[in-house]
Parts: C-alpha cells; structure tokens; sequence
C-alpha cells in the first residue's frame, strides 16, 4: 500500500488511519495473527494505531494489549491477571529518558553517579527477566534518545554527571543484555529521533499536553521501525534484491554512453555517490541478502559494465543476470521461479518509475521510489525491507547456497534419469533431536518458510527453546550436504505426544532442498522415534494459505490417509505406524 511505504506522509497516516485500516482489512490478504502488549512509559493509545497499520500491511493482523499510563512496570512485576491471560506472543516496552529515575547531579562522586546508573539498570532487568519467566516470548525494548538540552554543553557526553553521559552508558547497558540474551531486541529511538530531527522529536509540548515522549508526527516513523522488528521475528522480511543497471548502480545508459563513459568511481562527485551505493548493495550479501539483475540491456554491455575497473560489484556477486530486451516484469517473475522463491520475497531496485510500477503491480514485488542516487542509499535502509533480529551462518552463506543450487540445476538438465541425478550428487543428512547451536536457525526456519509449511506455526526462539526441553514432544531438525556444499538446516519437524498418538504441530522444509528425498529421510527418522515412544499412530494437519499449496496432498504422498476435510479445505490425516516399516529415502545417506 503506497500510503505505507517509505519515506511516507506523516501527517496523512494520521488523519487517515481509519479509512486506511478498512482498506488493509478489505484487500483480501492472508494475515498471521499475534497478540502484542504495549507497556508504556507514556501515552501510546496513538502508537498501537499506526502500530497496528504497518503491521497489517507487513501481513500480520495483532490483538493489542495496553497497560494503563505509566504503569509498565507495575504491570509485570505486580500480579496483573489480565496480561496473563492475553498471553502476548510479544511485550513492547516503550519508554523515554524521561523514565529515567536517577540521573546524576553536580556534586555527586563517581561512587553515587554509579549506584544511580546501576539503580535504573536493575530496574528494567528485574522486569525482562519478569517477562522471560512468565511469558517466553520476544520482548523489544526501547533505549533512549538524548536529551533535548545540554545543562553542561558539549561537555554533557564526558563528564560524568552529563545525562547525555549517563543515556550513552545506560544504553550499551541495555546493549550488552540484547547481546547475551535471545528473543531480546533493542528499538534504537536513539537513533531514530536523531534522524528524524532531535529538537521535533523531542518538543515538550507533547509531553506537558498529551503525556507523549515524542512529537505525534513521529508516531508512524517509531511505529514503522517497530513494525519491522515484529516482521522480522515471524519471518516477513524480504529475500533478495532485484536491481536494475543504468543509472541505478552506475550512472549513464552503458548502450549509448559506452563503457569507458558511465559514471562509477572516484573522479567525479556523481561517481563516488554511485560507488557509495554499490558498496551498500555488496554488503548487503554479508547479511543473506540474495542480489539479482533485471536490465533492459544487452547482455555483452551489462557485463563489460558490471565489470568496469571501478565497479565494486562483480558478475560474481550476483545469482540471477537477466540482460535482455524483454518486460523486466518477466525477467522478475523467472527470476522468482528459478530461484524457487515468493514474487513477494523481492525488492525491485530501479529508477525508473514506469518500470517499477509494471513491476509492483503485475507481480506484487516491492519497487520503492528510490528517489535521486543521493537518496538510494537512505530510502533502502530506511525502509527495513531486510531488518536483521536474528543473523544465522546460513544467513551468511545464502549467496554461496543459491549458486550451488543452480549448479545442481544445470546438472539435473545433464540427466535422463531423474533417481541417476539423485545419485549424482552425493547427499548426506544429518537428522537429529534440536541442538542448542542450531535453535536460532531453526526458529529463523518456522518463521520464514511459506510454501512447504503444513501447518503455518510460527515459533519464536524461546518458544523452539521450551520444545527442545519437554519430553511431550519429538522434534526434529535436518541438515543436508552434497557435492555442491553445504545446504545447512532445511527442515524442521514438531510433533506433540497424545497418548500413543503423535499429532504433528510443524513440519517445514526449505524450498531449496525441494524432490530430493529429504522429506523422506525426515519420514524414516520421525517412524523410528514415535516407535521408540510406544506410539501407534500419526496424525498430520494441513492448514490451507495462499502459499503452500505445494503441500496440500503431502501427506498422501507419505502414506498417511485423509480422515477428515472442511469447507476450507483444511485436512486432517492419519498414519498408523506398520510393524515392519520400510525406509522411504532411497538417495540420502543419513548420519
């Protein structure tokens, strides 16, 4: 929804917020449900509405709890019957500096100034380790902006009474928590109300008139970056960057200009903004984010460009090179089939704005205005398509993961016979019971697949924790190597113990490891422990979305029998485990 997409109009989200979340509401789309509670150190009645907006428009609909003004605090650590019973799948603290209780005075020794600082931390570690106790589910927690006056000047950040001192050490406080702690995410307003203008941010007129800690023209830029936060944590980032050439990551059209005449590099301003640019874009691989290229262009020129001495991207940081002179809306959408992903997974970098409209329409990919080459940098970043709340080795090696599996696919056109092919490439598995090391993973895994997802759960991290400790459940993860390299975990399975049935909560599988066998090997390993467990049957769900319709007969094709269907087509299946089981992976050797 434009309305919603940075940079946005402040002013009429407001005003408009209603109308806006009717049209949300109306459009048809599939949401995941959360209950999210607001613990305020200040007025957020407005917050949870723009809060609730962007998280629509991010494909999650959320049930609010709010404490009452000011009582966050109270409401955790005092018997509170009512936030119990919500049972949020996410605690907001939002506070201010000015829930700041002791900050330092002149006069005070560096002993007093101390025992202030660890006064206020205690204060909010009590109430996290409240929250985890109680509720194991994601907490962010806000740290604090700077104060909107300075009593000592610029001596205010060093000496040891200066509150903007004294915020900076109670914020890397807060910092070495969010470090050490899972499921624990810091909101940066002390980042944000520095971008969005300190002295706006921080007018006190809202405070004495309202009870606000912030301006409300700054309600919806807090409320969007928290709404990438809770996307982030239930998998509704983006995946890959599609980008366009000419004057996109260099400036000039290589087809008429030539390559010795695009602008890249350091001799003019206009180059050092494009090289500045395609240094953000190259560092984006770092964090698992998948680069493409969909250029109207030939592809001789889009190479020689790509690789001009001064271009800091290479051919070989990119998956997908689509330079040709067709729609870039059907180099986008074979990009999206090749690399086996959601058209809604992309973001389509391009400055033209005929093309980005074709694009976004057509196939529902994000295509931001992305404004001058100055602007590039800061509307991407701004605009949190790949916020980062949990960074995986997996993450890390997506680029390396997605050629293998282009590798596998050339070799798979070199076979006639497709169980030949399976043969070919070597594959070894590990199947085993949740590991601490890989528990990040496997709640990033829950969260972000959609396509081979039976049931759509989605579990936080703490959440995977509690299943991997409880004797009422068998699950499972699954690792997969080949000659290729190294896939990492692909699937994941979760089942509940009832009796001597088990009923299957999760069973998820990457759709990069797709008709290999590995949901086989998952099927042999689950049989082997539910028979160690005396159990006799079990039952598998299917719970039908927009997104895995891939898996609406996989059960079936396990061998279970469908025993009951609803007007949704939602269907329930049973396997009854045989005395002789025989082993379903015929390709994979499993360790």
């Amino acid at each position: 929804m434009k309305e919603l997409e940075y940079p946005f109009d402040s002013t009429f989200i407001i005003k408009k917020k209603k109308s806006i979340k009717r049209k949300l509401l109306g459009s048809g789309r599939s949401f995941i449900e959360k209950k999210i509670a607001v613990l305020g150190g200040s007025t957020t009645h407005d917050i949870i509405a723009i809060l609730d907006l962007f998280l629509l428009e991010q494909g999650i609909k959320a049930e609010f709890y709010e404490s009452e003004y000011a009582k966050f605090w109270e409401d955790v650590m005092f018997e509170n019957k009512d936030l119990k019973s919500f049972s949020p799948d996410v605690v907001y603290i939002h506070t201010s500096n000015r829930n700041i209780r002791n900050y330092p005075v002149q006069g005070m020794s560096r002993e007093e100034v101390e025992s202030c600082l660890n006064t206020d931390y205690d204060r909010f570690l009590k109430m996290w380790e409240r929250i985890r106790e109680d509720y194991h589910c994601p907490v962010i927690q806000n740290n604090f902006e700077y104060p909107f006056y300075r009593l000592l000047g610029n001596a205010d950040a060093t000496d040891i009474h200066g509150r903007v001192r004294y915020i900076n050490r109670l914020n890397e406080m807060f910092c070495d928590y969010a470090e050490k702690n899972k499921d624990f995410y810091i909101q940066d307003i002390n980042y944000l109300s520095s971008a969005y203008g300190l002295d706006e941010w921080s007018n006190p007129l809202y405070w004495h008139v309202y009870k606000y800690s912030l301006a409300i023209e700054a309600i919806p830029t807090l409320s969007f970056n928290l709404s990438n936060i809770i996307k982030s944590i239930y998998g509704k980032n983006k995946k890959s960057l599609i980008l366009d050439l000419d004057n996109t990551i260099w400036g000039g059209v290589i087809g008429d200009d030539g390559v010795e005449n695009i602008e890249i590099g350091q001799e003019t301003s206009l180059g050092q903004l494009y090289s500045e640019f395609q240094s953000y874009i190259k560092a984006q691989k770092d964090i698992g984010v998948i680069l493409n290229i969909a250029s109207k262009n030939d592809y001789e020129n889009a190479i020689e460009g790509i690789e001009h001495p001064e271009s800091i991207l290479k051919s070989d940081d990119f998956i997908e090179i689509k330079a040709n002179w067709e729609p870039k809306s059907k180099n986008v959408e074979e990009i999206a089939r090749e690399l086996n992903l959601l058209p809604e997974s992309f973001v389509f970098v391009d400055d033209n704005p005929a093309e980005r409209e074709i694009v976004e329409e057509s196939l529902h990919v994000a295509a931001p205005e992305i404004g001058k080459v100055e602007d590039y940098i800061r509307i991407l970043d701004h605009s949190g398509f790949f916020e980062v709340t949990n960074l995986s080795s997996d993450d890390v090696k997506r680029n390396d993961m997605y050629k293998e599996n282009l590798e596998r696919m050339k070799l798979e056109a070199s076979f006639t016979d497709y169980g030949d092919y399976l043969r070919n490439l070597d594959m070894k598995a590990e199947v085993k019971s949740f590991e601490p090391v890989y528990l990040d993973r496997i709640a990033q895994l829950t969260n972000k697949s959609n396509q081979f997802n039976l049931t759509t759960k989605r579990y936080s991290r703490a959440e995977i924790e509690k299943v991997s400790e409880s004797d009422e459940y068998i699950d499972l993860y699954g690792k997969l190597e080949d000659k290729f390299g190294d896939n990492g975990v692909v699937s994941v399975v979760i089942g509940h113990i009832n009796g001597d049935r088990l009923d299957m909560d999760l069973w998820i599988m990457s759709c990069r490891v797709l008709k290999r066998d590995m949901e086989y090997a998952m099927m042999d390993e689950l049989v082997k422990r539910a028979s160690e467990r005396n159990i006799k049957k079990i039952r598998g769900y299917f719970y039908k979305t927009a997104k895995n319709k891939m898996v609406t007969d996989f059960y079936g094709v396990m061998g279970f029998e469908k025993i009951s269907e609803d007007e949704e087509n939602n269907t329930v299946w049973e396997y009854s485990i045989p005395d002789e089981y025989v082993k379903k992976n015929n390709y994979i050797k499993v360790y």
